[in-house]
């Protein structure tokens, strides 16, 4: 008897002994495994703000020799006409046999129309989109209206270009009939109706962040929701709904296909919205496409133009940072 027990508490030593064999194994590797995972997300951790300053570098570099493409080329172009011309002239035929006027009044013209009109169209419509889902919407209803008014913003232009060409000139004619098939009337409605989620979804979100203390407190006094919206809610947003218009305009200025596609591309520096007009960007794609040779006085005033255009677009999203930071309410 004091045998087999003798026996058994040897055999249950050594399996005590083996299992504490077999536990400190287990954390050993455990450890190891540990220690592995900390090098590398030491190494990820080290290597990461390396991989973040490249991607901004490269954004950086990006615009850098965008600019400096931009200046070298226009320099060029100035070498042939005059900076005076430029910005003074009334007439811009590139393509003439004899001399060619390069003064590129008719095509800010052009641009400002367009710009014009289609600022009218969306703001009107942007707004009260927007203070309709943010004040009247319930949230089911913003779950649906939002998205399917950003959905306008994902069309191709040259989609609203055909659109404006073979549908609202055709229905504007109906009314207008001395509308030309090319006008600036046409591709500056659709373009104010491309740039409208852009004022609305921004808009929008400026009002979704006014606190509703200041809506309960208004409904409290005895104001109706129409004049708490109106009186309290969008001057509260004012900055905003500021930067969300001019962001749409600047985006209005930069439009290329609708108006190469409805506008023509007749440079007349006057008013009227019946008749062919030519835009910047427009121009730019009519030479872009094989008009003119390389190393010509009208190859080099693509860059001219474009860079008359980088400094309309520069101005409009520099304004539109100094309205946001003046006007901004924190709550």
């Amino acid at each position: 008897m004091k045998y087999r027990f003798s026996s058994c508490f040897v055999m249950k030593g050594v399996f005590i002994l083996d299992t504490q064999k077999s536990n400190s194994f287990s954390v050993q590797k455990l450890i190891q495994e540990k220690k592995k995972k900390k090098n590398t997300a030491g190494m990820i951790e080290k290597i990461m703000p390396y991989i973040l300053f490249l991607a901004a570098a490269v954004s950086v570099l990006t615009t850098i020799g965008i600019i400096f493409t931009l200046i070298f080329e226009t320099f060029l172009f100035f070498d042939a006409v005059s900076v005076k011309e430029f910005f003074t002239a009334k007439k811009w035929y590139p393509f003439s046999e004899t001399q060619g006027s390069f003064g590129i009044l008719p095509l800010i013209s052009g641009t400002l129309k367009v710009t014009l009109i289609a600022t009218i169209v969306a703001v009107p419509i942007g707004l009260t989109s927007a203070i309709f889902l943010s004040e009247y919407a319930s949230d089911r209803t913003r779950r649906i209206i939002k998205p399917i008014l950003e959905v306008l913003a994902g069309i191709p232009t040259i989609v609203y270009g055909f659109f404006a060409l073979t549908f609202v000139t055709p229905l504007l004619r109906e009314f207008i009939p001395s509308l030309e098939i090319f006008n600036a009337l046409s591709p500056g409605i659709v373009i104010g109706i491309m740039i409208t989620p852009m004022i609305t979804s921004l808009s929008e979100d400026a009002m979704s962040a006014v606190p509703n203390s200041m809506r309960e407190g208004a409904l409290a006094l005895g104001s109706t929701k129409f004049e708490v919206a109106i009186k309290v809610v969008l001057p509260a947003a004012i900055s905003g709904i500021v930067a969300s218009i001019v962001l749409a305009i600047s985006r209005a200025i930069g439009e290329t296909m609708i108006v190469a596609v409805a506008g023509g591309s007749t440079p007349n520096l006057d008013w009227d919205v019946t008749s062919s007009i030519q835009t910047m960007t427009a121009y730019i794609v009519q030479v872009s496409q094989g008009d003119a040779g390389y190393g010509t006085t009208i190859y080099y005033s693509i860059y001219a133009v474009g860079m008359t255009l980088f400094v309309f677009t520069l101005v409009m999203n520099l304004f539109a940072q100094y309205i946001t930071r003046r006007f901004r309410e924190e709550y």
